[in-house]
């Protein structure tokens, strides 16, 4: 399965989970803290940092994250202009704090991105930088890297421009208080602006063929000392949200493939082999799927709060496999294109949590400034493919392993019940097999039968194991 899965937890409060952390820590070789010459590198940095001479702390910025969030790698602004829409978008400057190897930088590329899965998440950088000195705080003044994005009536770009300024945020909002002030009609009019460029840009992702999988979001919190999981959908202002840093990475990749140099995100078209496998799913499931509408369109016909569609979803995911980077100084990469997108794009907002988006940053200040690429950052590219892709795999099997752990800890006291749900998945190479989701609690889990398992339909299965050791939930079939 490939739902995004949101985690907040308390190792601490449950003796089983807290030792169930230490286990994939251990099982993983995730490292428990900074070395004490990177806390020592760090804490120095963070008291002289490299300030820029361009002063624009007068734009308005705000943050806008998941309630508790201090790594705050972007601010923004948004507004009219007389031709359509300015963007500002602050980015956290980590290269005002750290320099090509020195201990941060090489402990950096040990961990390649930060691990989310506890809250005891495991940093890129030592939190005196990442939640403090170069987070982009409320009311502190931070040197970041400014980006201002000029677009049409339509959304569409046409002007960007990224140089070295300080900046002030004005206040660190969470999505949820944000949407129930836009629910309320209370919101500041900043956010009408920001919906109407997240619908413009949305409008131009579905005119190019861009895709996007609403699969449900899984959550785990603690309430009153009890585990809850919880599919959760996303909120307005989110996507929203998302499109600014969308837009952002594809400005990143149109300024690095004009002067052809730079890392972009990749992922290969769809196997047409494979759009044909999920056409005979959609008739298997009885969904219709007109043979004029592409896979793009018929994604966003389908309801992912329907169980049978999410079975859908779920079988769709396997033609977005393949994502990577590629980088280039000279020749343009073969694959230059993020398929889901229908964009060529670059990480570049997010260099507090992922190693990449520094590089990407600095590349895109040294050629609006019409300078010569950093020889430290031309040093790098070559390995970087290979370590953000090792990173990825790591912090995907850290994610699923701590939300493996949760549903372990949360079942195990109900081992025989029987619970409804849906089966979403059926493995080729042994149609008995498959995933099931049940929603009360919100689980995903593998799931058995001794017949051939209906993908999509609404079944009644019992939980046969739950075991926070070994990280394991198992249902069967009931007859």
């Amino acid at each position: 399965m490939s739902t995004t899965r949101r985690i907040h937890i308390r190792p601490s409060a449950d003796p089983a989970l807290a030792q169930g952390m230490r286990d994939i820590r251990n099982d993983l070789k995730l490292p428990s803290a900074f070395p004490p010459e990177v806390e020592a590198a760090a804490n120095a940095a963070a008291a002289n940092p490299r300030w820029p001479e361009l002063d624009r702390s007068e734009i308005a910025l705000v943050t806008i994250d998941p309630a508790g969030s201090m790594d705050l790698d972007q601010a923004m602004h948004v507004e009219r202009t007389e031709g359509g829409y300015r963007v500002h978008y602050a980015i956290a400057d980590v290269a005002a704090f750290v320099s090509a190897g020195d201990p941060i930088d090489l402990e950096a590329h040990r961990r390649g991105e930060t691990l989310y899965g506890a809250e005891t998440k495991i940093p890129l950088h030592p939190k005196v930088l990442s939640e403090d000195a170069a987070s982009l705080l409320p009311d502190q003044l931070r040197p970041a890297l400014l980006w201002t994005i000029e677009l049409d009536r339509t959304g569409e770009g046409i002007a960007v421009d990224v140089r070295r300024a300080k900046v002030r945020s004005r206040a660190r909002l969470d999505y949820e208080g944000v949407q129930r002030q836009i629910d309320a009609g209370k919101a500041d009019p900043m956010w009408a602006v920001l919906r109407e460029i997240g619908e413009l840009r949305r409008q131009r992702e579905v005119s190019r063929g861009g895709v996007s999988l609403p699969l449900p979001e899984q959550e785990v919190s603690v309430e009153d000392g009890q585990w809850k999981l919880a599919f959760r959908g996303r909120l307005a202002v989110e996507d929203w949200n998302e499109q600014i840093s969308l837009l952002t990475g594809m400005a990143a990749a149109y300024l690095m493939v004009q002067a052809k140099v730079g890392i972009l995100r990749t992922l290969p078209p769809p196997d047409p082999h494979a759009i044909a496998r999920l056409r005979i799913t959609a008739r298997a499931l009885a969904i219709d799927w007109p043979d004029a509408l592409d896979y793009p369109g018929f994604i966003r016909s389908l309801d992912p709060s329907s169980d049978v569609h999410v079975a859908m979803l779920t079988a769709c995911t396997s033609v977005l496999r393949g994502a990577g980077y590629a980088a280039f100084d000279g020749t343009l990469p073969e694959q230059s294109m993020h398929s889901a997108l229908a964009a060529q794009y670059a990480h570049a907002t997010a260099p507090l949590r992922r190693l990449v988006d520094r590089y990407s940053g600095e590349i895109c200040v040294a050629l609006c400034a019409k300078q010569p690429v950093p020889a430290w950052v031309l040093a790098a590219l070559p390995d970087l493919p290979a370590t953000m892709q090792a990173s990825g795999h790591r912090a995907g099997q850290y994610e699923s392993a701590v939300l493996n752990l949760a549903e372990a800890v949360v079942l195990a006291p109900r081992v025989g019940e029987v619970f409804p749900g849906a089966i979403v998945e059926v493995a080729r190479d042994d149609p008995r097999k498959g995933t099931v989701i049940v929603r009360e609690p919100a689980v995903e889990a593998g799931v058995s039968g001794s017949v051939a398992l209906p993908l999509g339909a609404d079944v009644r299965v019992s939980l046969v194991e739950a075991d926070p050791v070994r990280r394991v939930t198992r249902f069967a079939l009931g007859s």
